[in-house]
């Protein structure tokens, strides 16, 4: 029988007992759980555990750890770097790569980016992005949490870049000359860094720039896939 999985960042050691945070009590409420169920909390970093649920108050739940396990997540490390879509759409960008295994996801502010986010606000969206990798984790089994970088801007991301010879560094292209990225692929990478525009797509100037600083051009074949759409495609078929 599936256990409801909750968020709760700690390290978990077998015999211990913990007062859950407002988030997770939030969730256990929600899901109208009671004293006597088991549930199965997870940290982010890729500690899970099988806890007990003893007393509840109207504020508070207490659980006890019954047994711990570890995850390694998945055999690649992939990077999406991408000029963000509107609200929903770069929402729905979080939920999906994580699912699939995502390690890294850096938002851009390009020349054709429609959001704009600094400062606070900049600050705030990013804890929203997290609660949405959160449930994502939580429902599809998946333990460890993806890192969301603050957005940059473009200058800054190209001024942040420290690529290594190990690892594939692509930028999805509609240039008609841009390989397969499949046929970019070898056996021996452990990374990939998938370089994705925002919708309207990279300008030539920033293709250009992205190109010398070391990112190969790839294609994901004949369609134009949204600038959502299209990292999901890569990681659907890496991961």
């Amino acid at each position: 029988m599936s256990r409801h999985r909750i968020f709760f960042p700690a390290l978990f050691v077998p015999g211990q007992s913990l007062r859950l945070n407002d988030s997770a009590i939030k969730h256990v409420q929600v899901l109208r759980l009671q004293p006597g169920m088991q549930i199965e909390l997870f940290n982010g970093s890729g500690n899970a555990a099988l806890a007990h649920i003893g007393q509840m108050g109207r504020h508070s739940v207490e659980v006890s750890i019954i047994e711990t396990y570890n995850s390694t997540g998945p055999e690649y490390f992939t990077h999406i770097a991408i000029g963000m879509p509107t609200n929903e759409r770069m929402d729905w960008l979080i939920e999906k790569s994580t699912e699939l295994g995502v390690s890294r996801i850096t938002p851009l502010m390009t020349q054709r980016t429609v959001s704009r986010l600094n400062g606070e606000r900049a600050v705030k969206r990013v804890e929203h992005w997290k609660g949405i990798a959160q449930a994502a984790c939580a429902q599809s089994g998946r333990n460890q949490l993806p890192l969301i970088d603050l957005p940059l801007s473009w200058n800054d991301y190209l001024d942040s870049l420290a690529l290594h010879s190990e690892g594939l560094n692509i930028i999805l292209s509609l240039h008609s000359e841009a390989r397969g990225w499949r046929d970019l692929w070898p056996s021996a990478r452990t990374s990939v860094t998938l370089l994705c525009g925002p919708e309207g797509g990279f300008t030539a100037e920033e293709e250009s720039a992205a190109i010398e600083h070391g990112f190969i051009p790839a294609s994901l074949g004949p369609f134009v896939l949204r600038s959502e759409t299209a990292p999901i495609s890569v990681l659907a078929q890496l991961l």
